[in-house]
């Protein structure tokens, strides 16, 4: 990955105060300011600032999600029945880049959409190479077999870095990784406290 894209998922971490996706050479680790020669100086947000940063904090985490179709998230999950905020978490883990991520064959949420973007991926068997595409329960994401021996994937599948959480299981030896169920809020190992109910909020205004 280009130091260009370090450099911008760094500086999204530290404009959301935060070390969102919990890795260890995130500059927000040792310097929690805004980007910028002095950093943000904000006073007490109001109601708003805080739906609108809870917003930008989870479509940052899945790698920047455009407006136009994190909004179409919200109304589908909003759609559905049930708690809309649980919904849009279960919407947004059910992406397929997001599945790659937390099977932990790539390094970062970025990468597992370029991956899925390059045709690195199958899901039961068919090249999917939309890393949106909505995968079901029970569904089996495989990494091609020509795929195995990029060094980012021979990398991430050896860190221990991350866990791979319980509705994800994974056969290191053959790549592949079964999508078991969908999970909820309490179930996503976010290395930040994600708030739905205040993007829900947001968009509920």
């Amino acid at each position: 990955m280009s130091g260009k894209r370090h450099q911008s998922k760094h500086k999204l971490d530290r404009r959301m105060g935060a070390n969102i996706w919990g890795r260890p050479k995130s500059p927000f680790n040792k310097r929690q300011t805004g980007p910028g020669m002095h950093g943000a100086r904000r006073g007490k947000p109001t109601d708003y600032g805080l739906q609108l940063f809870a917003k930008q904090k989870l479509k940052g985490y899945y790698g920047s999600i455009g407006e136009k179709q994190f909004r179409r998230y919200f109304k589908e999950a909003n759609r559905l029945k049930g708690d809309t905020g649980q919904n849009l978490i279960g919407l947004l883990e059910r992406r397929l880049d997001a599945v790659v991520y937390r099977a932990c064959f790539v390094p970062t949420v970025f990468a597992a959409r370029q991956f899925v973007n390059h045709k690195h991926v199958t899901v039961n068997g068919n090249v999917i190479n939309i890393p949106s595409y909505q995968v079901k329960e029970g569904d089996v994401i495989e990494v091609r077999e020509k795929s195995r021996e990029i060094p980012m994937v021979i990398s991430a599948i050896e860190t221990t870095e991350r866990d791979v959480p319980d509705y994800v299981e994974v056969d290191v030896k053959a790549m592949k990784a079964t999508f078991l169920r969908i999970p909820k809020l309490e179930d996503v190992p976010y290395a930040v406290m994600m708030e739905p109910n205040l993007v829900v909020e947001f968009y509920s205004r």
